[in-house]
């Protein structure tokens, strides 16, 4: 790594302990959608940050298997240097209570979001860690890239109402900042690869390769071809897939050539790439629609 990089990279992890964030957090006006008591927005102060950075806390090290660093650890959040050159995409539900059944509303959702302008402007992508997206980002020079990453819902708000609701906010950022390929990692959880077999090799035979493909770095490559096509039950295999790589699947995803294991969140990750062009023209109508009633909203 270079002098200079260290140097950018220290100076954006210090404004992050600090809850600072660079993001485009004022684009898309205040409130996106509401669902009953649920808001979403782009996160606009420092606290609403924090509030995302400990919901991803209790979800990937309270709840999952993360295992966190010192920083993260002393402040009981999972701070990412990332999280600075990121927008922030939270659902807040205003009417949930504290544990003196006071009302105090709480991000209960989050989505962080990383555009290709400011990632090249600073570090780069989070899924380079992990794959090789460079040959992709060449392939498509022209083309606008958003990285979707740190995904998490609260364990009781889970439902289709909160997911739609972080969807409605992504379609409406994509087509404001005139994206045409969305991408980045998904998780199964655990780090034993031969647990998923199926699913990895599903994913490998049926929705991996061609020109939206991207490889594992060859130091992390986890292989996902561990079963023939043929051998594969395709109804049980989908079963066993986190909902949300059943998500991307409907909408039209590709995935990436091998998997990578992921010891610090505690997982197996996979690639997927969701070019615009894609997407299933009943979501389009679908996120289209609420994209709609969201600037009627926000107006």
């Amino acid at each position: 790594m270079q002098p200079a990089m260290v140097t950018k990279r220290s100076g954006v992890f210090a404004r992050l302990l600090a809850g600072y964030s660079t993001g485009d957090k004022h684009a898309l006006g205040g409130v996106m959608a509401r669902s009953g008591s649920l808001e979403l927005r782009i996160a606009r102060k420092k606290k609403e940050i924090r509030k995302a950075q400990k919901l991803r806390w209790r979800v990937f090290y309270e709840e999952g298997r993360a295992r966190a660093d010192i920083y993260s650890h002393l402040r009981r959040r999972d701070i990412c240097e990332f999280d600075a050159i990121c927008d922030h995409l939270i659902v807040i539900d205003h009417e949930a209570r504290n544990r003196f059944g006071k009302r105090k509303p709480k991000v209960v959702g989050t989505y962080r979001l990383l555009r290709q302008d400011v990632a090249q402007a600073n570090f780069g992508f989070y899924s380079a860690s992990e794959f090789d997206i460079t040959p992709l980002l060449e392939r498509h020079r022209g083309k606008r890239f958003l990285e979707l990453g740190r995904s998490c819902v609260q364990k009781e708000y889970r439902c289709k109402k909160t997911l739609e609701l972080l969807w409605r906010g992504i379609w409406a950022y994509a087509r404001f900042h005139r994206v045409d390929v969305m991408f980045g990692c998904a998780s199964l959880e655990g780090e034993n690869p031969q647990a998923y077999a199926a699913q990895l090799a599903l994913l490998h035979h049926h929705a991996s390769g061609g020109e939206w493909s991207a490889r594992a770095l060859p130091w992390r490559h986890c292989d996902m071809n561990l079963m023939s096509r043929e051998t594969i039950n395709i109804k049980r295999a989908l079963a066993g897939l986190p909902p949300l790589i059943k998500g991307y699947l409907r909408l039209g995803a590709t995935f990436g050539e091998g998997a990578v294991i992921d010891r610090q969140f505690g997982t197996t990750d996979v690639f997927v790439v969701l070019p615009v062009a894609a997407i299933d023209a009943r979501y389009i109508e679908h996120f289209s629609t609420s994209a709609r009633e969201a600037n009627l909203l926000a107006a």
